[in-house]
């Protein structure tokens, strides 16, 4: 999957570095993050979090195959959590643009 993401944003003209959060960065700045969140209900919210500490005050647009499109409670705990926006899996490339766009605008 981050591969793909990857791929998509690249191809728009996006800069991006793919790592996991336990990698070690040369920087600690990022001007978008986002975050797949395999159990939300579980561990979503310590993730959000452990994000939140590397990347302070970069703004997060989280994925998981658990949220339903439309599910309110989800968007509200997300929003809660500074979680600028919420995506559904299954989404396409221009749902992932269009939602990376309205955060950071387009590539310089």
């Amino acid at each position: 999957m981050r591969g793909l993401l990857q791929e998509w944003l690249i191809a728009e003209g996006y800069a991006v570095r793919g790592q996991r959060l336990h990698e070690p960065s040369g920087t600690q700045g990022a001007d978008l993050v986002i975050v797949d969140l395999y159990r939300p209900r579980e561990n979503g919210a310590s993730s959000v979090l452990a994000v939140q500490q590397a990347y302070p005050g970069a703004p997060v647009i989280a994925i998981s195959a658990q949220f339903r499109p439309g599910l309110e409670s989800s968007w509200w705990a997300a929003r809660a959590l500074g979680v600028q926006h919420l995506m559904a899996k299954p989404f396409t490339r221009e749902d992932l643009l269009a939602a990376v766009r309205a955060i950071v605008g387009h590539p310089g």
